[in-house]
């Protein structure tokens, strides 16, 4: 098996043949440490699945009626029971498309689109690559970022 370990700024990893498993380090940002991660080894286009444990967690929930995003901040434990995104461009610069559930305390769930987190514990993700590109482009009747296969 081929294998190889990295290091950057808050996280740790290994390339096993055509993925990454990631550590982020504790009281870390997720997706600024994440996106770092991507940047340093070049990864264009591909999926990303995680678990972990947060402090707090910034979500964003998307209204098609008024293509307005609400964003909520919440602080306390919560155990990570999934990430789950994709990696793409925009406007020329990498993108971490990422959904996060969140276990809180009294064993209810908060969902949403991740903006970011502070890890408390551990954060544990495995990435797979596509040799590709993948744009996305803001599209003006959702409002939202899409995938633009023609670019």
């Amino acid at each position: 098996m081929n294998t190889q370990n990295l290091k950057g700024n808050n996280w740790s990893a290994r390339k096993v043949e055509f993925a990454y498993i990631v550590s982020v380090r504790n009281k870390s940002k997720i997706v600024e440490t994440l996106t770092d991660f991507i940047k340093n080894q070049h990864i264009t286009a591909g999926e990303v699945t995680g678990i972990g444990a947060v402090s707090e967690a910034t979500l964003r929930f998307f209204n098609p009626s008024t293509k307005n995003y609400v964003d909520k901040t919440f602080k306390e434990q919560m155990e990570v029971t999934n990430i789950s995104g994709n990696v793409s461009e925009a406007e020329g610069n990498p993108l971490l498309h990422l959904h996060i559930t969140l276990g809180r305390e009294d064993y209810t769930a908060l969902a949403g689109h991740l903006l970011d987190a502070t890890v408390r514990g551990a954060a544990e993700f495995i990435f797979y690559p596509l040799n590709t590109r993948v744009i996305k482009v803001k599209d003006e009747e959702t409002g939202i970022n899409l995938y633009d296969f023609e670019k």
